[in-house]
């Protein structure tokens, strides 16, 4: 038997990227990439997104690989919280 909050984390996102800001307190930019084919012309692109992810410890850095998942709205700007960090930058 599955309980609610195991059922609640299957239904968020999750995503991996690079952290490209850690001037903020307990908030970090972190730069998702990702490849696409145009549908007419099958070009591939190259595309990334920025998401400002809430980091409790200030524990990663610039340059760190991270992973983030969706959470509720922690501020105005910030949806997302950092849940590891894949590989630290020493």
């Amino acid at each position: 038997m599955v309980n609610a909050t195991e059922k609640r984390l299957n239904r968020r996102k999750f995503l991996q990227g690079i952290v490209i800001s850690d001037k903020m307190n307990k908030t970090r930019v972190v730069q998702v990439r990702w490849t696409s084919r145009h549908a007419k012309y099958q070009k591939v692109l190259h595309m990334a997104s920025k998401y400002k992810a809430h980091d409790e410890k200030n524990a990663s850095k610039t340059g760190d690989a991270v992973r983030i998942m969706e959470t509720r709205p922690l501020s105005k700007d910030k949806r997302w919280v950092i849940t590891q960090i894949l590989n630290p930058k020493v």
